[in-house]
């Protein structure tokens, strides 16, 4: 999964106005959560115009999360109009109807916090970690731009120039960007069956060119509403007041509009391919390979969580231990399980070392697919990558905003934030059978884009080697 995150700039201070009046709440469903193992402790419920609340509060904690995430991302565009979903996560920031242009991080900082986005192709979020006495203010800032977020014309031409600079940095005059963003999107994926994910997250540069202010704030209307949000509270806060302030500052939002669906049928009906992209910025071959896979919620998605890791993440893994330590053709070796709404990607990969081409990284690279498909992997390598597993979801949540995080993807992903309990069992269940049987089910030959990159220009016509 790509994510894209922002810095934001520290613009002047500002005022801000003082409570709204209370509006009345109608819970559309309250549960009070019991601790479990690896549970975080939550209520959740609704507003009357829609907006889903989870309140998470920790008497041990000494500071508060406030968490948005609006079910937005990239799979949601059209053709010819990409990058909106990361124009927002900038637009976001340029003021409201009561906060000029970037005062909000200005704000947040001023009390004493930390504020940002980011945004993938399937969720956007926006979230800030304060002081308890500044829970209000965080939860204000953003209902203030929920509600009345100011779109111009100059605001949106002038973040379309920041994200076009950032496409160049990051991808375009950067050493295998162009070959990252073909292996995460139109690579795999086939335009026709599933263009949410056939297209970069950061959008093209044409579409960015052509975007119309009135499509813009349509977008806008459209999914950053009420109805279409999950709202977070974590930490050192009392849910009494939290649930009087988010009523107060939300509950006369309107609803939206509801969103269409996504489409995402027959997603890797291109496959297989093998491509080569001449990259002037690398100094040094390297090969991508991109396999179909499956569903963040499918029920192989532990195993080829566990298959990743152990191939390739992290200096123990076989690929970097084969491919980098061991016959040293390359000097970067990984792979990942790319999860997403509808149908993720399993990749593998290795930057070339100096005097070794494509085809010999191609060759080593499926060796060790290969060795799994046929020998399996061992119980202790399965056992490494749960303790990796349990490890991360342990450090992820010593913090409020990690907690809150874990609260969104569980809800988001999963469907329930119930499922935060669960983000260990899900791997601990996976057995070296069921790494061998991923393995063996979708990373076949015809099931897999192979992108090959090339340093240096592309050769003219009729000199080709």
């Amino acid at each position: 999964m790509v994510v894209i995150t922002t810095e934001r700039r520290m613009p002047r201070p500002v005022r801000y106005p003082a409570l709204i009046g209370l509006i009345a709440l109608t819970a559309t469903s309250v549960r009070a959560q019991q601790p479990a193992a690896g549970a975080i402790p939550f209520e959740a419920y609704h507003l009357d115009n829609g907006l889903h609340v989870i309140l998470a509060p920790d008497p041990e904690a000494t500071a508060v999360a406030v968490n948005i995430w609006y079910n937005v991302g990239s799979r949601h565009e059209r053709p010819g109009r990409t990058g909106f979903a990361h124009l927002f996560e900038h637009l976001m920031f340029q003021g409201s109807e009561n906060i000029p242009a970037g005062e909000h991080s200005r704000l947040i900082a001023l009390a004493g916090g930390t504020s940002n986005a980011s945004v993938t192709e399937d969720r956007t979020n926006y979230y800030q970690t304060v002081p308890p006495e500044r829970m209000n203010l965080a939860l204000w800032l953003e209902a203030d731009r929920m509600r009345s977020l100011r779109i111009t014309e100059d605001r949106m031409r002038r973040e379309i120039e920041v994200v076009k600079e950032e496409r160049r940095l990051r991808f375009d005059n950067s050493p295998y960007g162009t070959t990252q963003l073909t292996a995460y999107y139109e690579g795999p994926y086939s335009a026709a069956g599933c263009f949410p994910y056939a297209h970069s997250l950061i959008g093209t540069m044409d579409d960015l060119d052509a975007a119309e202010l009135a499509d813009v704030q349509e977008f806008f209307d459209l999914y950053y509403a009420p109805n279409n949000a999950t709202l977070v509270v974590a930490g050192a806060f009392d849910a009494e007041v939290a649930r009087e302030l988010i009523d107060s500052y939300f509950g006369s939002i309107p609803r939206g509009d509801d969103p269409p669906g996504v489409t995402c049928e027959n997603p890797f009906a291109q496959l297989p391919r093998d491509t080569t992209i001449y990259d002037t910025n690398a100094v040094l071959p390297a090969v991508f390979v991109s396999y179909g896979g499956v569903a963040i919620g499918h029920p192989d998605s532990p195993a080829l969580e566990v298959l990743a890791r152990v191939l390739g993440i992290g200096q123990s893994s076989r690929l970097y231990q084969q491919l980098v330590r061991g016959s040293q053709v390359a000097v970067q070796a990984g792979a990942g399980a790319s999860s997403r709404l509808d149908p993720g990607l399993f990749v593998v990969y290795a930057v070339a070392n100096q005097g070794v081409e494509a085809p010999e990284l191609l060759a080593a690279l499926d060796a060790e697919i290969e060795r799994v498909i046929r020998d399996g992997v061992a119980p202790e390598e399965v056992e490494r990558a749960r303790n990796q597993v349990r490890a991360q979801v342990i450090m992820g949540r010593q913090n409020v905003m990690g907690r809150a995080e874990a609260l969104q993807s569980a809800n988001h992903f999963y469907g329930s934030p119930d499922a935060v309990a669960t983000a260990v069992d899900r791997i601990a269940s996976v057995t070296p059978a069921d790494v061998q049987r991923v393995a063996v089910t979708y990373l076949r030959p015809d099931n897999r884009v192979v992108i090959r990159t090339q340093p240096g220009p592309a050769p003219q016509e009729g000199n080709a080697p």
